[in-house]
Formats: C-alpha cells, sequence, structure tokens
C-alpha cells in the first residue's frame, strides 16, 4: 500500500500565533487532495503540566478561553516559543501560571490534540513534588485562577464547575488516569 504524501504547503492567512495552510497531499491511491488546516507560528511545540501535590491534590487552572466564549477548567499548559527544552518550558508554563515549580517532571504521553484540523503535537509531563514560590510572568492576556482539589473527589467537583456553567478540558480525565497509573506504579 502507498503512503500519503505531502506535496504543498501554503500559507493562506498569517496572523501573530497562527498560520492557515492548504495542504495537497496524494492519498494511497495516488490521488491529489486538498485539506485545510492551522498551525502555530513561531513554535517547537505544546506542553502541558499535571501537577500533583503531596497531598494528593491536583492543580488546575481556570481561565476565560475567546475561542469558545466560556471559562474552562484544565492544567497548566502553554507554547515553547523560546526555543527552550520542552521540560524546560513545561516548568516555566507551571510557574508562570499556577506559582508552583516541582522537583520532579515525568513525561506521561505526547500526542496530536485535533488531528483533523491542526498541527498541534502535545507533550504532556507529571509535575511532583510541587513547592509555591509566587506566580511568575504571566501573559498580559492570562488572567488565571488556580484551583487545587483532591485527586479522589476529582469528578465531583468537576461536575461541580460544569454545572456552574464552566466547561472542562476533556484531556484533564485521560490524563488524570495516566498520571495516576504512573504513581500508583511506583509505590
Amino acid at each position: 500500500m502507498e503512503r500519503y504524501v505531502i506535496v504543498d504547503k501554503e500559507t493562506v492567512w498569517e496572523g501573530r500565533y497562527l498560520r492557515c495552510l492548504k495542504i495537497t497531499y496524494r492519498d494511497s491511491r495516488g490521488v491529489l487532495r486538498q485539506w485545510e488546516a492551522v498551525e502555530r507560528v513561531n513554535c517547537d511545540g505544546i506542553v502541558a503540566v499535571v501537577p500533583i501535590t503531596d497531598e494528593g491534590e491536583a492543580v488546575f487552572i481556570r481561565q476565560f478561553r475567546p475561542a469558545v466564549n466560556n471559562y474552562v477548567i484544565e492544567f497548566p499548559a502553554g507554547l515553547n516559543d523560546r526555543g527552550e527544552r520542552l521540560e524546560d518550558a513545561a516548568l516555566r508554563e507551571l510557574r508562570e501560571e499556577t506559582g508552583y515549580v516541582a522537583e520532579e517532571l515525568v513525561l506521561i504521553t505526547r500526542g496530536p490534540l485535533s488531528s483533523g484540523s491542526s498541527g498541534e503535537v502535545l507533550t504532556v509531563f507529571l509535575a511532583r513534588g510541587l513547592k509555591f514560590q509566587g506566580i511568575g510572568q504571566r501573559d498580559e492576556t492570562e488572567e488565571i485562577e488556580v484551583i487545587k482539589m483532591p485527586i479522589d473527589q476529582l469528578y465531583e467537583t468537576l461536575s461541580l464547575f460544569a454545572e456552574r456553567g464552566d466547561f472542562i478540558d476533556l484531556k484533564i480525565f485521560g490524563l488524570i488516569e495516566m498520571a495516576m497509573k504512573f504513581l500508583r506504579a511506583r509505590l
């Protein structure tokens, strides 16, 4: 079976953070096809952090997201737009958004976020040994509320936020399970 092959990528529009692409590719039957997608500008990856305190609490952020016109509960995350190692970007985002620093950072997964529309690939780390050191320098558009909740009450607590009208980032559910699996394996 012949593989799919990207033949051309044309930038249709480019803004400060995103560019829209028209991708021409050859499918497995040799037919040329076109696809529309977006990608980040000046970005070497996206990171997310699953912070777990020594007391068994998960640390989340709540912030307004204009793309969905709502507040979203999510893990700390951000762009590697400074040429850093992904681990360093994760530690920076954790500090900027939550005020915590981590003694231990462990890679738990990596994969596409929305492969039908975006080239974004997310790298996720578990952060342990958290110490609060004060909120770092946030981006000017970030108005973030830090939320801690016991892991054993996670689903109930997130349900309360959803009932109130907040969106819950669906990645939370799989990522917390992956983090807990890692933590249980270390016991």
